[in-house]
């Protein structure tokens, strides 16, 4: 369709630039009124199908170009969305590794100082044991000392007295 007005107006332009000039006007030609007025009628009856087609198409186009634009902002949105999901992800997981690097740290800060504590109970334990058997066998050196020397005194008495057996014993 759109070959066929062109056609037409190529015709008509033909036909005026062939046309007989007007003697003393330049500008002025003489062309076939029927042939020409048919030509611009059968352009005139193209042109609401070219115009009506060529619309169709610019509508078509602009919806094209609507749908493609929505569906742009709509992949650009949810681009986004995810983009902020998985910062948001990020963070989280960025603060739950320093909550737990924190809580780590804490544990085995109070793990060293209960350590630390336990170490100086047992050892404070161990060396108040260590004097209390110390005082103890002092006392005990003592005690077995003056025992000795009580014993001591009538001791080497019995020494040098032979044991005497009783009459039970000697009959046995």
């Amino acid at each position: 369709m759109d070959n066929e007005v062109m056609e037409l107006i190529d015709m008509l332009y033909t036909m005026v630039s062939e046309a007989w000039g007007v003697p003393l006007g330049n500008d002025k030609c003489i062309v076939e009124r029927e042939k020409a007025l048919k030509l611009i009628e059968e352009i005139k009856a193209q042109l609401p199908v070219e115009l009506s087609e060529a619309k169709r198409l610019v509508a078509a186009r602009d919806e094209f170009i609507g749908n493609a634009k929505r569906e742009a902002d709509s992949l650009r949105r949810a681009a986004e969305e995810r983009a902020r999901q998985l910062i948001d992800e990020q963070e989280i997981v960025r603060v739950s590794q320093a909550k737990s690097n924190e809580l780590i740290a804490s544990a085995e800060s109070r793990s060293r100082e209960l350590r630390r504590v336990a170490t100086e109970y047992v050892d404070d334990a161990l060396r108040r044991s260590e004097e209390a058997m110390s005082s103890a066998l002092a006392e005990l050196r003592n005690a077995h000392a003056s025992f000795r020397s009580a014993a001591g005194a009538g001791a080497p008495a019995r020494q040098a007295q032979p044991r005497e057996r009783s009459d039970a014993e000697q009959q046995r």
